[in-house]
């Protein structure tokens, strides 16, 4: 077993397959990583059934009953840190965060976003690829700041633009990479490799590209 364990709290609303693949790779007795909660802002989200059948606990807080946003985030972190985290994961939280509540998670605090940032900020990133002609796409964690889809890169997965593709062809492609690149960042963190410095994303004490750690096929 590790010497310590890094606890994490997950952030989703919806199926929550990137969840899924760091409850897949926290398995091990060897992994460092423990996912003490799952918090949703849907209750009809997929992904609390996958937290429940692997024993974690889980909580809903939906956003209709607050006062704008800085009351739910205030409520969200009050919930957030009675899970003691070391590390709060976003998986699909479609939410946009007040900077109050960015500044008190600074430096843990990862999203996964499905474009090779900085490009295609936002939604519908895979459809903007395509009717951009690009030749590659892919998916990109990073930790998060006041800048929506800003924050220090610290891995990148590229996945080639194929002939024909759609959508939802390219979609499922870069899903899987995000399957692949969360776990492996998150294990980073809890390994005490990967940090938020000053100026930048750094791992092993060494300070990470402009793009991260550039995966390729």
């Amino acid at each position: 077993m590790p010497s310590k364990t890094c606890n994490v709290v997950v952030l989703l609303s919806g199926s929550g397959s990137n969840l899924q693949a760091l409850i897949d790779n926290s398995r091990g007795e060897d992994s460092p990583v423990r996912i003490r909660g799952v918090i949703s802002n849907r209750a009809d989200a997929y992904g609390l059934q996958r937290a429940q059948a692997a024993g974690i606990e889980t909580a809903v807080l939906a956003h209709g009953g607050f006062d704008g946003r800085e009351a739910f985030d205030a409520a969200l972190m009050a919930l957030i840190d009675g899970f003691k985290p070391d590390l709060v994961v976003l998986a699909g939280f479609m939410r946009i965060l007040s900077g109050g509540f960015v500044r008190h998670y600074q430096g843990r605090l990862l999203n996964i976003h499905p474009s090779l940032l900085p490009k295609y900020k936002g939604l519908h990133t895979h459809q903007r690829a395509l009717e951009a002609g690009d030749a590659e796409h892919g998916c990109s964690v990073h930790f998060v700041t006041e800048e929506l889809d800003g924050g220090p890169l610290v891995v990148q997965a590229v996945v080639p633009v194929e002939p024909g593709d759609t959508a939802d062809s390219l979609a499922q492609r870069v899903h899987r990479q995000e399957h692949q690149i969360y776990p492996l960042a998150v294990r980073w963190f809890a390994e005490g490799r990967l940090r938020l410095g000053e100026q930048g994303a750094l791992l092993d004490g060494q300070p990470l590209a402009a793009s991260g750690h550039l995966i390729r096929p």
